[in-house]
């Protein structure tokens, strides 16, 4: 006879958040994350995608990933080579389990800061990024905002490729606008929920 579940264990969801790397030097290894509201890892299939269209260039690169959440972008950019990771992460729990799971890989090619990404933007910066990865959460008008800040702060420049995840298509004239510069739009796809693209500064 099965014993009986608590009252407490039927009312307690389950909760086993935790991605995969999908190629590299981790491949196939799982992180776990924490269960932080408007938190959205970026999918496995997303990420292959990304990386094909940029998989002749990605090693050895710097990268800045602004808003990530689980770290999904981040490792994954560590598996396939990266030279250097800045990863920026305002949620506490985020930021500790981002912390947890760099300790595991015991490597300093990636730095995390606790941090507003927004705020993180307004310090002008030293050096300017290969990659810059933007997966804001949705609905709270972050992307035009972000965009101009990395533009100010000279965090990106001729040559810097941005990916971006985002609610809405990515116009190339708003593009412009939002960065003040040129872009060419490399790729760009969606699946019900993402848009998402990649766009090189000019």
């Amino acid at each position: 006879m099965k014993p009986k579940k608590s009252f407490k264990t039927l009312l307690t969801p389950i909760i086993n958040n935790s991605f995969q790397v999908v190629s590299g030097e981790y491949r196939g290894r799982k992180f776990n994350f924490p269960d932080v509201p408007s938190l959205r890892p970026t999918s496995g299939k997303i990420r292959e995608t990304l990386f094909n269209w940029i998989q002749f260039e990605s090693h050895n690169k710097t990268y800045l990933d602004l808003f990530t959440g689980s770290g999904s972008l981040s490792f994954e950019a560590l598996s396939r080579g990266a030279k250097q990771v800045v990863s920026i992460e305002q949620d506490f729990n985020a930021y500790q389990s981002l912390k947890k799971n760099q300790a595991l890989l015991k490597t300093n090619k990636i730095s995390i800061f606790n941090q507003d990404a927004l705020n993180f933007l307004s310090e002008k910066s030293a050096q300017t990024f290969d990659f810059v990865f933007l997966d804001p959460p949705f609905n709270k008008n972050y992307l035009p905002k972000t965009l101009k800040a990395l533009s100010k702060g000279n965090f990106a420049t001729s040559n810097t490729k941005i990916y971006i995840e985002s609610e809405f298509k990515i116009l190339k004239n708003e593009a412009v606008e939002w960065l003040s510069t040129n872009i060419k739009i490399n790729k760009q796809k969606h699946t019900r929920q993402v848009h998402y693209c990649l766009i090189t500064l000019l």
